[in-house]
């Protein structure tokens, strides 16, 4: 039964992205998140925000469109500028889920502001910034990394 759940969820984050691109000129998403302690291992250091220390857990790093050759969209609105009260109601959420672990440390503002600007921009015939930021947290619960590998383990 869990893993009929697993590959449910897994559909309909699927249905969910396939809309979305329905309408875009790319080809599909890149959903990425990232295991904190990989990235500290590969950074040969880390340093956890300021208000929190992430939870164990896989963490949201970057949604971003792509086109099937490898190529990507990026930095599709400069006029288009972060703006930290839009997604004030999710800045409890993604400090847990999006954490910043690059030094120096910060709250993660920045890491946001760097993914809107370069990433988030180019959704915004589908997706505001409050949008984009909260698609990629619900993706995470729909898909949640961590329980799929939890239950593969099981026997």
């Amino acid at each position: 039964m869990k893993a009929y759940s697993s590959i449910l969820m897994k559909l309909l984050a699927a249905l969910y992205l396939s809309l979305l691109c329905a309408s875009q000129d790319f080809d599909f998403f890149y959903f990425v998140q990232q295991w904190p302690g990989s990235y500290c291992d590969a950074k040969q250091s880390c340093c956890y925000q300021t208000t929190t220390k992430p939870v164990v857990d896989f963490g949201n790093h970057r949604l971003w469109p792509n086109y099937k050759d490898g190529n990507y969209l990026s930095n599709c609105d400069s006029g288009n500028l972060f703006n930290q009260n839009k997604i004030s109601d999710l800045r409890s959420s993604m400090q847990n889920n999006r954490p910043t672990l690059a030094c120096p440390r910060g709250n993660g503002v920045a890491f946001w502001l760097h993914e809107w600007d370069k990433h988030g921009t180019c959704f915004e015939s589908v997706l505001d910034q409050h949008g984009y930021f909260k698609a990629a947290l619900d993706l995470k619960k729909q898909v949640n990394l961590l329980q799929a590998l939890k239950n593969a383990g099981e026997s």
